[in-house]
Protein backbone atom coordinates (compact mmCIF):
# COMPACT_ATOMS: atom_id res chain seq x y z
CA UNK A 1 0.00 0.00 0.00
CA UNK A 2 0.86 3.43 -0.88
CA UNK A 3 1.86 5.87 2.00
CA UNK A 4 1.51 9.46 1.07
CA UNK A 5 3.35 11.91 2.75
CA UNK A 6 0.97 15.00 3.65
CA UNK A 7 3.90 17.36 3.25
CA UNK A 8 4.75 16.80 -0.23
CA UNK A 9 0.93 15.87 -0.82
CA UNK A 10 0.17 19.50 0.46
CA UNK A 11 3.28 21.41 -1.82
CA UNK A 12 1.80 19.48 -4.69
CA UNK A 13 -1.74 20.84 -4.26
CA UNK A 14 -0.86 24.17 -3.62
CA UNK A 15 1.18 24.23 -7.18
CA UNK A 16 -2.19 24.39 -8.60
CA UNK A 17 -3.80 28.24 -8.83
CA UNK A 18 -7.35 27.23 -8.03
CA UNK A 19 -8.88 30.46 -7.46
CA UNK A 20 -12.54 30.17 -6.94
CA UNK A 21 -14.13 28.55 -9.54
CA UNK A 22 -11.46 27.99 -11.57
CA UNK A 23 -10.24 24.49 -10.75
CA UNK A 24 -6.85 24.44 -12.76
CA UNK A 25 -6.11 20.17 -12.84
CA UNK A 26 -6.64 19.99 -8.96
CA UNK A 27 -9.52 18.01 -8.05
CA UNK A 28 -8.38 15.42 -11.07
CA UNK A 29 -4.88 15.62 -9.63
CA UNK A 30 -6.38 14.34 -5.81
CA UNK A 31 -8.79 12.24 -7.56
CA UNK A 32 -5.60 10.09 -9.11
CA UNK A 33 -4.18 9.90 -5.71
CA UNK A 34 -7.19 8.50 -4.69
CA UNK A 35 -7.84 5.99 -6.78
CA UNK A 36 -4.20 4.66 -6.27
CA UNK A 37 -5.37 4.28 -2.89
CA UNK A 38 -8.13 2.35 -4.07
CA UNK A 39 -11.42 4.88 -3.81
CA UNK A 40 -13.64 4.54 -6.10
CA UNK A 41 -14.97 8.17 -7.13
CA UNK A 42 -17.24 10.34 -8.94
CA UNK A 43 -16.34 13.24 -10.70
CA UNK A 44 -19.26 16.08 -10.09
CA UNK A 45 -19.49 19.02 -11.86
CA UNK A 46 -22.53 21.27 -11.37
CA UNK A 47 -23.34 24.61 -13.25
CA UNK A 48 -26.06 26.90 -12.84
CA UNK A 49 -26.78 30.38 -15.46
CA UNK A 50 -24.78 33.03 -14.86
CA UNK A 51 -21.97 31.45 -12.50
CA UNK A 52 -19.24 29.45 -14.00
CA UNK A 53 -19.03 25.59 -13.66
CA UNK A 54 -17.60 24.23 -10.35
CA UNK A 55 -16.15 20.54 -10.68
CA UNK A 56 -16.59 18.75 -6.67
CA UNK A 57 -15.08 14.93 -5.77
CA UNK A 58 -17.20 12.33 -4.06
CA UNK A 59 -14.51 9.25 -3.20
CA UNK A 60 -15.16 5.85 -1.02
CA UNK A 61 -13.14 3.05 -0.49
CA UNK A 62 -15.25 0.44 1.36
CA UNK A 63 -18.90 -0.74 1.15
CA UNK A 64 -20.19 -1.56 4.64
CA UNK A 65 -21.11 0.83 7.73
CA UNK A 66 -20.39 3.33 9.34
CA UNK A 67 -19.05 6.07 6.37
CA UNK A 68 -16.96 8.17 7.66
CA UNK A 69 -16.56 11.41 5.69
CA UNK A 70 -14.00 13.69 5.57
CA UNK A 71 -15.34 17.22 3.68
CA UNK A 72 -12.65 19.97 2.69
CA UNK A 73 -12.29 22.58 -0.45
CA UNK A 74 -9.33 22.60 -3.21
CA UNK A 75 -10.67 26.45 -4.48
CA UNK A 76 -8.87 29.10 -2.74
CA UNK A 77 -9.03 32.97 -2.89
CA UNK A 78 -7.23 35.34 -4.86
CA UNK A 79 -3.64 36.58 -3.91
CA UNK A 80 -4.40 39.81 -4.03
CA UNK A 81 -1.21 41.88 -4.76
CA UNK A 82 1.71 39.67 -5.79
CA UNK A 83 3.99 42.00 -5.01
CA UNK A 84 3.10 41.58 -1.29
CA UNK A 85 4.31 38.25 -1.00
CA UNK A 86 7.70 37.38 -0.41
CA UNK A 87 7.57 34.41 -2.08
CA UNK A 88 5.28 33.38 -5.19
CA UNK A 89 1.47 31.71 -3.52
CA UNK A 90 1.71 29.05 -6.21
CA UNK A 91 5.18 28.07 -5.61
CA UNK A 92 5.56 26.58 -1.88
CA UNK A 93 8.35 27.32 -0.15
CA UNK A 94 9.65 26.53 3.05
CA UNK A 95 11.11 28.72 5.72
CA UNK A 96 11.98 28.72 9.35
CA UNK A 97 9.45 25.45 9.61
CA UNK A 98 6.64 26.87 8.12
CA UNK A 99 5.00 25.76 4.83
CA UNK A 100 4.07 28.98 2.72
CA UNK A 101 1.77 29.65 -0.16
CA UNK A 102 -1.82 30.02 -0.77
CA UNK A 103 -3.91 27.75 0.32
CA UNK A 104 -1.20 26.24 2.82
CA UNK A 105 -3.49 26.94 5.50
CA UNK A 106 -6.91 27.35 4.06
CA UNK A 107 -7.56 24.49 3.07
CA UNK A 108 -4.90 22.51 0.86
CA UNK A 109 -2.33 21.01 3.91
CA UNK A 110 -5.52 19.73 5.96
CA UNK A 111 -6.79 17.85 2.76
CA UNK A 112 -3.53 16.64 2.17
CA UNK A 113 -3.07 15.65 6.02
CA UNK A 114 -6.48 13.50 5.63
CA UNK A 115 -5.23 12.04 2.49
CA UNK A 116 -1.78 11.27 4.17
CA UNK A 117 -3.57 9.81 7.22
CA UNK A 118 -6.38 7.68 5.24
CA UNK A 119 -2.81 5.95 3.34
CA UNK A 120 -1.01 5.18 6.90
CA UNK A 121 -4.52 3.54 8.23
CA UNK A 122 -5.43 1.58 5.08
CA UNK A 123 -1.79 0.22 4.71
CA UNK A 124 -2.18 -1.07 8.44
CA UNK A 125 -6.25 -1.69 8.03
CA UNK A 126 -6.46 -3.63 4.62
CA UNK A 127 -9.64 -5.27 5.60
CA UNK A 128 -11.31 -2.58 8.19
CA UNK A 129 -14.92 -2.76 8.99
CA UNK A 130 -16.38 -0.19 7.54
CA UNK A 131 -15.94 2.56 4.64
CA UNK A 132 -14.16 6.17 4.24
CA UNK A 133 -14.96 9.27 2.06
CA UNK A 134 -14.15 12.56 1.06
CA UNK A 135 -16.08 15.33 -0.22
CA UNK A 136 -14.03 17.86 -1.81
CA UNK A 137 -15.43 21.16 -3.45
CA UNK A 138 -14.29 23.62 -5.16
CA UNK A 139 -16.56 25.99 -4.32
CA UNK A 140 -16.41 26.86 -1.02
CA UNK A 141 -14.95 30.37 -0.71
CA UNK A 142 -17.12 31.55 -3.80
CA UNK A 143 -21.13 31.31 -3.95
CA UNK A 144 -20.93 27.94 -2.76
CA UNK A 145 -23.59 27.67 -5.01
CA UNK A 146 -22.55 24.50 -7.13
CA UNK A 147 -20.33 22.72 -4.03
CA UNK A 148 -21.15 21.13 -1.37
CA UNK A 149 -24.97 21.97 -1.26
CA UNK A 150 -25.39 20.38 -4.76
CA UNK A 151 -22.90 17.76 -3.71
CA UNK A 152 -25.10 16.89 -0.66
CA UNK A 153 -28.72 16.66 -2.78
CA UNK A 154 -26.59 14.27 -5.13
CA UNK A 155 -25.92 11.70 -2.19
CA UNK A 156 -29.20 12.15 -0.71
CA UNK A 157 -30.74 11.34 -3.96
CA UNK A 158 -28.38 8.23 -4.47
CA UNK A 159 -29.26 7.87 -0.77
CA UNK A 160 -25.87 7.46 0.14
CA UNK A 161 -25.14 6.89 4.13
CA UNK A 162 -22.87 9.38 5.54
CA UNK A 163 -22.60 8.35 9.36
CA UNK A 164 -20.18 11.12 10.70
CA UNK A 165 -18.18 13.93 9.09
CA UNK A 166 -15.35 16.09 10.05
CA UNK A 167 -14.71 18.92 8.45
CA UNK A 168 -10.88 20.28 8.03
CA UNK A 169 -11.48 24.25 8.12
CA UNK A 170 -8.44 26.07 10.10
CA UNK A 171 -10.48 26.17 13.81
CA UNK A 172 -7.66 26.74 15.74
CA UNK A 173 -6.73 30.75 16.39
CA UNK A 174 -3.62 30.48 17.63
CA UNK A 175 -2.10 26.84 18.50
CA UNK A 176 -3.36 23.37 17.16
CA UNK A 177 -5.66 22.33 19.74
CA UNK A 178 -7.21 24.78 20.81
CA UNK A 179 -10.80 24.39 19.63
CA UNK A 180 -13.06 22.00 17.49
CA UNK A 181 -16.27 23.59 16.02
CA UNK A 182 -19.44 21.65 16.80
CA UNK A 183 -21.65 24.10 15.75
CA UNK A 184 -22.02 27.66 13.55
CA UNK A 185 -24.27 30.72 13.53
CA UNK A 186 -26.22 31.32 10.50
CA UNK A 187 -26.01 34.30 8.04
CA UNK A 188 -28.43 36.45 6.13
CA UNK A 189 -27.42 39.32 3.57
CA UNK A 190 -30.07 42.29 2.89
CA UNK A 191 -29.66 44.97 0.32
CA UNK A 192 -32.16 46.93 0.80
CA UNK A 193 -33.19 50.46 -1.72
CA UNK A 194 -35.25 53.16 -0.22
CA UNK A 195 -37.24 55.12 -3.35
CA UNK A 196 -37.77 58.92 -1.98
CA UNK A 197 -38.17 61.73 -4.59
CA UNK A 198 -35.63 63.69 -6.56
CA UNK A 199 -35.57 67.37 -5.94
CA UNK A 200 -33.32 70.62 -4.90
CA UNK A 201 -31.31 70.80 -1.69
CA UNK A 202 -32.47 74.73 -1.83
CA UNK A 203 -36.39 73.15 -1.99
CA UNK A 204 -36.46 70.58 1.13
CA UNK A 205 -40.45 70.28 1.11
CA UNK A 206 -40.60 69.67 -2.77
CA UNK A 207 -38.73 66.31 -2.56
CA UNK A 208 -38.24 63.73 -0.24
CA UNK A 209 -34.61 62.29 0.62
CA UNK A 210 -34.35 58.72 1.01
CA UNK A 211 -30.90 59.38 2.35
CA UNK A 212 -33.01 60.69 5.74
CA UNK A 213 -34.55 58.00 5.97
CA UNK A 214 -32.79 55.14 5.24
CA UNK A 215 -29.81 56.45 8.05
CA UNK A 216 -33.34 55.97 10.51
CA UNK A 217 -33.47 52.82 9.45
CA UNK A 218 -29.86 51.20 9.62
CA UNK A 219 -29.70 53.34 13.13
CA UNK A 220 -32.87 51.01 14.29
CA UNK A 221 -31.97 47.94 12.80
CA UNK A 222 -28.19 48.69 14.62
CA UNK A 223 -29.97 48.74 17.89
CA UNK A 224 -31.89 45.50 18.06
CA UNK A 225 -30.81 43.77 20.98
CA UNK A 226 -32.06 40.41 19.00
CA UNK A 227 -30.54 38.04 22.14
CA UNK A 228 -27.88 37.76 24.67
CA UNK A 229 -26.32 34.66 23.53
CA UNK A 230 -26.94 30.82 24.53
CA UNK A 231 -24.68 28.47 25.87
CA UNK A 232 -23.81 27.22 22.64
CA UNK A 233 -23.62 30.83 20.97
CA UNK A 234 -22.73 34.37 21.17
CA UNK A 235 -25.35 37.19 20.66
CA UNK A 236 -26.85 37.71 17.34
CA UNK A 237 -25.13 40.56 15.38
CA UNK A 238 -26.13 43.18 12.48
CA UNK A 239 -23.36 44.27 10.90
CA UNK A 240 -23.79 47.42 7.83
CA UNK A 241 -21.41 46.31 5.37
CA UNK A 242 -22.25 48.85 2.32
CA UNK A 243 -24.08 52.68 1.86
CA UNK A 244 -24.53 53.92 -1.29
CA UNK A 245 -26.30 57.37 -2.88
CA UNK A 246 -25.12 57.62 -6.57
CA UNK A 247 -25.85 61.49 -6.93
CA UNK A 248 -23.75 63.05 -9.72
CA UNK A 249 -24.00 66.31 -8.41
CA UNK A 250 -24.11 68.44 -4.43
CA UNK A 251 -27.10 70.36 -4.93
CA UNK A 252 -29.63 67.56 -6.44
CA UNK A 253 -31.94 65.57 -3.46
CA UNK A 254 -31.15 62.07 -4.66
CA UNK A 255 -34.05 59.67 -5.87
CA UNK A 256 -32.93 56.77 -4.19
CA UNK A 257 -30.40 55.04 -1.43
CA UNK A 258 -29.06 52.11 -1.01
CA UNK A 259 -27.66 49.60 1.76
CA UNK A 260 -26.31 46.71 2.39
CA UNK A 261 -25.67 44.54 5.83
CA UNK A 262 -25.35 41.17 7.20
CA UNK A 263 -26.55 39.50 10.66
CA UNK A 264 -24.87 36.70 12.14
CA UNK A 265 -27.98 34.77 14.00
CA UNK A 266 -27.64 31.99 16.63
CA UNK A 267 -30.30 28.89 16.90
CA UNK A 268 -32.68 31.46 19.00
CA UNK A 269 -33.47 32.50 15.47
CA UNK A 270 -34.47 31.48 12.03
CA UNK A 271 -33.71 33.26 8.31
CA UNK A 272 -37.20 33.71 8.34
CA UNK A 273 -38.20 34.87 11.94
CA UNK A 274 -34.97 37.52 11.24
CA UNK A 275 -36.53 38.89 7.79
CA UNK A 276 -39.89 39.19 9.42
CA UNK A 277 -38.43 41.56 12.54
CA UNK A 278 -36.61 43.89 10.10
CA UNK A 279 -39.64 44.07 7.31
CA UNK A 280 -41.18 45.24 10.51
CA UNK A 281 -39.16 48.17 10.74
CA UNK A 282 -38.38 48.75 7.12
CA UNK A 283 -42.75 49.18 6.77
CA UNK A 284 -42.81 51.34 9.84
CA UNK A 285 -40.25 53.78 9.11
CA UNK A 286 -41.17 54.15 5.21
CA UNK A 287 -44.61 54.54 5.89
CA UNK A 288 -44.56 57.15 8.38
CA UNK A 289 -42.12 58.58 5.74
CA UNK A 290 -44.52 58.64 2.80
CA UNK A 291 -42.00 56.45 0.70
CA UNK A 292 -41.86 53.03 -0.63
CA UNK A 293 -38.47 50.51 -0.48
CA UNK A 294 -37.35 47.02 -1.93
CA UNK A 295 -35.78 44.60 0.26
CA UNK A 296 -33.60 41.35 -1.34
CA UNK A 297 -32.43 38.88 1.08
CA UNK A 298 -29.66 35.75 0.68
CA UNK A 299 -29.07 33.21 3.33
CA UNK A 300 -26.29 31.18 2.75
CA UNK A 301 -26.98 28.97 5.83
CA UNK A 302 -29.19 28.35 9.25
CA UNK A 303 -27.75 28.12 12.43
CA UNK A 304 -27.19 24.75 13.36
CA UNK A 305 -25.32 22.56 16.67
CA UNK A 306 -24.00 18.95 16.40
CA UNK A 307 -25.17 17.87 20.12
CA UNK A 308 -21.45 16.28 20.84
CA UNK A 309 -21.72 12.39 20.88
CA UNK A 310 -19.66 9.90 21.59
CA UNK A 311 -17.47 10.43 18.32
CA UNK A 312 -17.03 14.02 19.65
CA UNK A 313 -15.27 13.24 22.77
CA UNK A 314 -12.88 10.56 21.32
CA UNK A 315 -12.11 13.03 18.61
CA UNK A 316 -11.29 15.73 21.31
CA UNK A 317 -9.71 12.94 23.74
CA UNK A 318 -6.79 12.38 20.47
CA UNK A 319 -6.69 16.07 19.70
CA UNK A 320 -5.47 16.45 24.08
CA UNK A 321 -3.53 13.83 24.04
CA UNK A 322 -1.18 14.72 21.00
CA UNK A 323 -1.28 18.67 21.63
CA UNK A 324 -1.20 18.36 25.25
CA UNK A 325 -4.53 21.07 24.57
CA UNK A 326 -8.13 20.34 25.35
CA UNK A 327 -9.77 21.40 22.89
CA UNK A 328 -12.53 24.04 23.10
CA UNK A 329 -16.06 23.06 22.03
CA UNK A 330 -17.16 26.27 20.22
CA UNK A 331 -19.56 27.80 17.75
CA UNK A 332 -17.67 31.27 17.10
CA UNK A 333 -16.26 32.64 13.48
CA UNK A 334 -18.01 32.32 10.39
CA UNK A 335 -19.74 29.61 8.18
CA UNK A 336 -18.69 26.60 7.08
CA UNK A 337 -19.80 23.62 4.43
CA UNK A 338 -20.68 21.85 7.62
CA UNK A 339 -24.08 23.91 7.35
CA UNK A 340 -24.97 21.65 4.24
CA UNK A 341 -23.34 18.47 5.29
CA UNK A 342 -25.25 18.38 8.65
CA UNK A 343 -28.62 17.70 6.80
CA UNK A 344 -26.85 13.65 5.76
CA UNK A 345 -24.95 13.66 9.22
CA UNK A 346 -23.69 14.76 12.59
CA UNK A 347 -20.27 16.28 12.34
CA UNK A 348 -17.33 18.88 13.48
CA UNK A 349 -14.92 20.95 12.58
CA UNK A 350 -11.11 20.55 13.14
CA UNK A 351 -7.82 21.49 11.19
CA UNK A 352 -5.01 23.82 11.30
CA UNK A 353 -4.21 27.09 13.03
CA UNK A 354 -6.50 30.10 10.97
CA UNK A 355 -4.08 33.50 11.60
CA UNK A 356 -2.78 33.50 7.71
CA UNK A 357 -5.68 32.68 6.02
CA UNK A 358 -6.70 34.69 3.48
CA UNK A 359 -3.61 37.12 4.17
CA UNK A 360 -0.21 38.14 2.02
CA UNK A 361 2.40 35.11 2.92
CA UNK A 362 -0.18 32.17 4.25
CA UNK A 363 1.48 29.57 5.40
CA UNK A 364 1.19 26.42 8.19
CA UNK A 365 3.71 25.30 10.69
CA UNK A 366 5.12 21.92 9.75
CA UNK A 367 5.29 20.73 13.23
CA UNK A 368 1.01 21.40 13.29
CA UNK A 369 1.09 19.79 9.79
CA UNK A 370 2.65 16.54 10.97
CA UNK A 371 0.43 16.67 14.40
CA UNK A 372 -2.90 16.82 12.37
CA UNK A 373 -2.17 13.94 9.93
CA UNK A 374 -1.36 12.27 13.44
CA UNK A 375 -4.54 13.06 14.67
CA UNK A 376 -6.45 12.18 11.65
CA UNK A 377 -4.68 8.58 11.48
CA UNK A 378 -5.73 8.31 15.34
CA UNK A 379 -9.23 9.09 14.98
CA UNK A 380 -9.79 6.61 12.20
CA UNK A 381 -7.99 3.87 14.26
CA UNK A 382 -10.21 4.71 17.05
CA UNK A 383 -13.49 5.12 14.92
CA UNK A 384 -12.88 1.94 13.14
CA UNK A 385 -12.30 0.10 16.50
Amino acid sequence: MTIINELKLAKELIKFPSITPVDAGVMKFLENKLKKLGFESKMLIFKEKNLQPVKNLYARIGKKEPNFLFAGHLDVVPPGNLKDWTTNPFIPSIKKGHLTGRGANDMKSSIAAFVSAVSVFLSNNKKFNGSISLLITGDEEGDAINGTKKVVKYLKKKKEKINFCLVGEPTNPNKLGEMIKIGRRGSLTGKLTIFGLQGHVAYPHRANNPSTIIVKILKEIKDIKFDKGTKDFQPTNLEVTKIQINNTADNIIPATAKATFNVRFNNKHTSKSIKKKLNKVFNKICKKNKSKFNIEYRTSGEAFLTKPNKTTFMIQNIIKKITKINPKLSTTGGTSDLRFIKSLSPGLEFGLVGKTMHKVDEAVSLKDLKNLTKIYKNILQNYFK
